[in-house]
């Protein structure tokens, strides 16, 4: 599928792996719509050329209907969503504490995996309304899953079953959508250079590092959105969960 002349909506895209894909896809020629929440957007700044951002909870039906008719308002044609808004909280099924507290899981699970599905759902239900391309495409989705779906780590019980959740879907997703032209695929990254990590300190960052394979480094989020657009433009990708993660396989801990 072509990216320029594409509208796309992004999910998370104030800052991470979702401002990173925003950018490249705007690069690229694409009018590109970022949701995320009311606070991150007044945070986020100014947006480079192609790039709107609006606030919106992911997890909500009317603020992704709002969005989606933003676009069509707007005189584009949405061909492309991409879902990388996430929470990733940790605590153990049993601690110190007590056990995990059950409304942090479903927290978890409501944020990664229903909002993903129902972003999903609804830029499918608008990608459907447009006319396919000479191949019979007529859009692309491309969900956010982890690394830890496959290998969760102490602590990671609700991020893993919610990333899990996601990579089960896409190959059912896949062929939900074939009929309407439209390819589902999933991306597993790795230990990803976002905001989120700002936080450790260069010890525990260069820790991380070291347990990578190679390349020895943290991934970068420019690297997950090159990966987007490898799979917008690749026609033949469908259905399939790619890991983004420097051969790295997770220790318990």
């Amino acid at each position: 599928m072509d990216i320029t002349g594409s509208a796309a909506l992004v999910t998370g895209a104030a800052s991470g792996l979702g401002a990173a894909t925003a950018a490249a896809l705007a690069a690229r020629g694409a009018t590109v719509y970022g949701l995320d929440l009311p606070k991150a957007v007044e945070a986020a700044g100014e947006q480079p050329d192609g790039v709107t951002l609006l606030a919106a909870d992911v997890t909500a039906e009317e603020p992704v209907r709002a969005a989606l008719a933003r676009i069509d308002a707007d005189g584009h044609r949405l061909r492309l969503a991409v879902n990388c808004a996430g929470i990733a909280p940790s605590a153990r099924i049993l601690g110190r504490k007590g056990p995990h507290d059950l409304a942090l899981f479903q927290a978890v699970l409501n944020v990664n995996l229903l909002g993903t599905f129902n972003v999903m759902r609804l830029a499918a239900e608008s990608i459907a309304r447009h006319e396919p391309d000479g191949h019979g495409q007529r859009g692309v989705i491309v969900n956010t899953a982890s690394i830890a779906a496959f290998e969760g780590q102490v602590g990671q019980i609700a991020y893993a079953a919610s990333k899990a959740g996601v990579a089960g879907m896409t190959i059912t997703a896949a062929r939900d959508l074939a009929q309407y032209g439209i390819r589902v695929v999933t991306i597993a990254p790795g230990i990803v250079d976002t905001p989120m990590m700002a936080g450790f300190g260069d010890e525990v960052r260069a820790g991380l590092a070291a347990g990578v394979t190679f390349p020895q480094r943290l991934a970068e989020p420019t690297e997950y959105a090159r990966l987007v657009t490898m799979v917008t433009e690749h026609d033949y990708l469908n259905g399939e969960t790619i890991r983004m993660d420097g051969a790295l396989r997770m220790a318990a801990r």
